[in-house]
């Protein structure tokens, strides 16, 4: 997804979809690079300028800085995205970082030859030179280097442990940070004595560049042993050599005041709330009052769902706490935790924004003059083709009609099917950009 130019905003009581996919596009474009990047970057070193990223908003990232890096100033590197984020190329912009692709959510080959290559251009760095790093949301799959004693098999296997536990982004990616020989904090190690310069998109709730991707370029305040609390509380194994290595600390990471990260900076270029804001914005242009509950919204998805749907029936019936006609909005990043699978039933497909569409869908019971969208800010709905889905005042009858009953689609995680079976998935392909979900209801 690219810049565009001002369009015209959608009516909000004739086509509230519209409407709200607008508000969506508009949340995603604050978010792209090209914009806010410049202001961040550093005068060019005496040496060289080293690039190394991931993330799946490296392509659109890699492409800004190219753009706005001086033309006689040196610019070398690599970058890691996922599968088919990498942005059409600009007319008449020299390639000067090189792309690549890896899997996502759960690592791959790929993924794991690009974090070697990356930590091997790291080789013979000076202190005249500057490292930047650009670090988006999914740089924890793609970025992928076992500690010793694992294998890439290990690491797919915990990532989808932990994937379909319901862990909270924090405690995943502290796992991910001790299992890793790059992250938390390790590739700024291996950067020394370069400077290193680190600037990041957030999909995070609170914005911790120690959070983003696993912070793989700032310190690491957690510990083996909270790591292992998690492993323990999801009852994911770890082979015993690796457990043991936890035990002991051997798998310590860089902390804060360690004198590695002396004189570097961390930028945060793009944040969920800027987006939020950004849409909130939009909605106020249309004639819409718009309310931002929180970009830090964490927890279940269905149930976060059902928590906006009560919200979203007090306003539609009392009034309250907000008049209407109005948009509430929403960002953070919510979980799903996997049912098992019932005999003879198909594998559920879907994503956190499609699971709290359900949620919603539930708590509206088809309460008229409501209507909401929930998407991923990367075009991205788990690892799906669609971003999210929208939520009518009819999804439930529709539903029905088509013989698509909610609880069974609920019982299987199975949000692609319910939704598509009534034409309600939202579909934008890679947005080149990620600020985590985006939540909005309109009540007329």
């Amino acid at each position: 997804m690219t810049p565009t130019i001002p369009r015209p905003i959608p009516d909000a009581h004739s086509a509230p979809r519209e409407f709200l996919e607008h508000l969506y596009r508009v949340s995603v474009e604050r978010a792209l690079p090209l914009a806010s990047m410049g202001a961040c970057l550093p005068a060019p070193p005496k040496g060289r300028t080293l690039v190394l990223g991931a993330g799946k908003a490296g392509g659109s990232m890699a492409q800004a800085l190219e753009a706005l890096w001086p033309a006689d100033a040196p610019l070398s590197g690599l970058v890691v995205t996922r599968y088919g984020h990498i942005p059409p190329r600009p007319a008449g912009l020299a390639s000067r970082i090189e792309l690549v692709e890896a899997a996502h959510p759960v690592p791959d080959q790929a993924g794991l030859d690009a974090a070697q290559r990356i930590l091997a251009l790291t080789q013979g760095l000076t202190a005249d030179d500057l490292v930047l790093c650009l670090i988006s949301g999914g740089g924890s799959s793609l970025l992928t280097l076992p500690a010793e004693g694992l294998t890439l098999a290990d690491k797919q296997r915990i990532n989808t442990q932990l994937l379909e536990s319901g862990a909270h982004i924090g405690e995943m990616n502290c796992v991910r940070k001790h299992l890793s020989r790059i992250k938390g904090g390790r590739l700024a190690a291996a950067c020394a004595p370069a400077r290193v310069v680190t600037l990041t998109i957030s999909d995070v709730p609170g914005d911790d560049p120690a959070v983003i991707a696993s912070g793989p370029t700032v310190p690491d305040a957690s510990r083996c042993a909270d790591a292992l609390a998690i492993l323990d509380r999801y009852r994911i194994e770890v082979p015993a050599a690796v457990r043991a290595r936890l035990e002991s600390g051997a798998l310590e990471t860089p902390k804060p005041g360690d004198a590695v990260f002396n004189g570097h900076l961390t930028h945060v270029i793009a944040a969920p709330q800027q987006s939020l804001e950004a849409a909130a914005a939009a909605a106020r242009a249309a004639g819409i009052e718009a309310h931002v509950l929180s970009d830090e919204i964490e927890g279940e998805s269905r149930e976060v769902g059902k928590v906006h749907g009560a919200l979203a029936r007090s306003v539609s019936l009392r009034g309250a706490p907000f008049a209407k006609p109005c948009v509430i909005l929403s960002g953070g990043e919510t979980t799903v935790t996997i049912r098992p699978r019932q005999p003879g039933k198909a594998k559920g497909r879907g994503g956190r924004a499609g699971e709290f569409c359900m949620g919603l869908a539930g708590a509206l019971a088809g309460r008229e003059g409501i209507w909401a969208l929930a998407a991923d800010t990367d075009g991205i709905d788990g690892v799906e083709d669609n971003a999210g889905a929208i939520v009518t005042p009819d999804t439930l009858r529709r539903a029905e009609a088509a013989g698509v009953k909610l609880a069974d689609h609920l019982d299987r995680n199975d949000a692609y099917g319910y939704f598509d079976a009534i034409g309600d998935l939202l579909v934008t392909g890679p947005t080149h950009t990620n600020v985590n979900d985006f939540r909005a209801l309109l009540i007329l």
